[in-house]
Formats: structure tokens, sequence, C-alpha cells
């Protein structure tokens, strides 16, 4: 006996038809996004690759993907072809110096902007968002004739000390989570009795710690890779940071491509490993608003 078939109504046809579509659409994005991650991190595993790979069998053609055997033996080569372990405590010193200097200053200028109430706060605020536009270019002789007098150059700080004098971007971020924070415990704080810095210590800051650790990723990130006035202010080869000890490595190395690539991927683990651990509170430094529930 046959069974009669009849044909779907119109809607549901049409709506089978969105649905396909919108699968459709969205398996394209997806390749899309994975063809672009992968574009993104073949660098990342070229050098991976290279650092675990004989001398020999970086440049076959065809290229060997993955070494065989894997030499291990080529970091322990590359740490101890320059004196990778005294920059690593020279960088180690600086970026924790900094950040320490960096989150005091930025959360305190950014506690005065957004939670006080005094005369040319708003003015203020404008100026220090228009050095945004400043290249740090511009600023970078007259900051060295200012050390040269000081005494600094060839020590760490002119790398330090300018951390300690907050900075607007970071500035501009504390402030609109600050903001976003109800004012009404700043009130009852002030019934029982505490000033404005108790407020900062007590109430702000405890509430604060996503955006705490954005400032402390985004510090330890540009000071850990800091080149450029690392090697302007840093003269003597005991006091160099990794940054700038890879480029003077490049030159002892040779053409030892393999070693070359091991210390640089030690010297991105340490920020690779910052980023992971504080990536959750990172994206809710950035996005969200800090409103306490």
């Amino acid at each position: 006996m046959a069974v009669e078939t009849r044909p779907l109504p119109q809607p549901v046809r049409r709506g089978l038809g969105l649905r396909r579509g919108k699968q459709a659409q969205h398996a394209l994005v997806h390749l899309i996004l994975i063809s672009v991650v992968v574009v993104l991190l073949f660098p990342t595993f070229w050098a991976l690759s290279t650092s675990l790979k004989p001398l020999g069998d970086i440049f076959l053609y065809p290229p060997k993907w993955l070494p065989n055997p894997i030499r291990w033996q080529n970091y322990a080569d590359a740490v101890n072809t320059f004196p990778f372990w005294r920059y690593f405590m020279n960088t180690f010193i600086i970026t924790g110096l900094s950040i320490v200097g960096k989150v005091i200053s930025v959360t305190l200028v950014a506690f005065a902007f957004a939670r006080l109430q005094w005369w040319g706060r708003n003015t203020l605020f404008f100026i220090m968002l228009t050095t945004l536009m400043l290249p740090p270019h511009v600023t970078l002789i007259p900051q060295f004739i200012l050390f040269k007098q000081l005494g600094w150059i060839n020590t760490f700080l002119p790398l330090v000390v300018p951390e300690f004098f907050g900075g607007p971007f970071l500035t501009f971020l504390c402030r609109q989570f600050f903001m976003s924070i109800p004012r009404d415990l700043d009130d009852a704080a002030r019934i029982d009795g505490c000033s404005s810095l108790d407020v900062y210590w007590r109430i702000i800051l405890p509430m604060s710690a996503p955006i705490i650790i954005a400032v402390v990723i985004f510090v330890f990130n540009g000071q850990w890779n800091e080149f450029l006035h690392a090697l302007i202010y840093l003269q003597s080869p005991d006091k160099f940071t990794l940054a700038v000890g890879l480029r003077f490595f490049i030159g002892e190395a040779g053409t030892s491509w393999h070693l070359l690539m091991a210390a640089a991927l030690l010297t991105m683990l340490p920020v690779l490993v910052i980023f992971f651990l504080g990536q959750k509170y990172f994206i809710q430094g950035i996005v969200f608003t800090g409103v306490k529930q």
C-alpha cells in the first residue's frame, strides 16, 4: 500500500531554507576565522618547529614541518650561548617595579578623576587624553637629555621611574571602570568616617580586581618586550634586558636559527603564561561595567 506524501507547507519550507542558509553562513564564518587563526599562528608554529630541529634540517626543501628527531637540547644550548638568566633577571626587575608603579599611579589618578569633585577636573582630564595623540618618539630626545643630566643613563631608572607617573590610556580605562561602581558605596563609607584615601583603599580597589589585572597585563607585556628605550638607556651588557640581549644574540649565534628560535620562545613564554592566567579578568576589566550585584 503506497503511502501518500504531502508536500511541506510553504512557511515550513521557507523556515527550513532560512535555517540551512544560516547554517551555511555560520560554517563559512567559522571557516574564515579558522583560516585567519592558522595564518596568525603559523609564525609561532614555524619558530617552535625550528627550535626543535637540528641546524641542517631548517632550510630543507620541501620543508620538514615536524622535527624528527626532536632536539630539546637546543633550549639548553640557547640559554648557555649568551647570559640568558642575567638578562631575564634584569627584565624581571624592571617589569616588576614598573607594574607596581603603574598600578599605584594610574589607580590613584583615575580615582581622583572618577570619584572626587574638584575645580578643573574635566579640563585636566581632556588635556591628559590629548597626550595620547603625541607619538612617544617625539619626547624621546628631551627625555634622554633629562635623564642624562640626572645621571641615570646606563641604569634601570629611566625605564622604571616614568611608570610611577601614570599614563593616559590606562588611566582612562581605570577611570571608566571606577565610574561604573555605585557612588552609594562612597557615601556609606564616608558616613562611617572614611576619608577619600580610605574609600580608595577599602572600597574601590577591592572591587576593581579585573581592571587592575588588565593594567598588570598591559604593563607586563609592554615592559617585558620593551626594546627601543632599553637599547637607548642601557649601555653595559650586564644590564641588558631580554629584548636587547636577543638582538645581540643574533650576532653571537651567527646563523644558528634553531638556537635563536629557542631563546625567542623562552622569552615569549612568561607573557603567554601571564595572559592565559589572567585572561578572564582581563576581558572583564575591558568590557564589563564593574557594577557589583
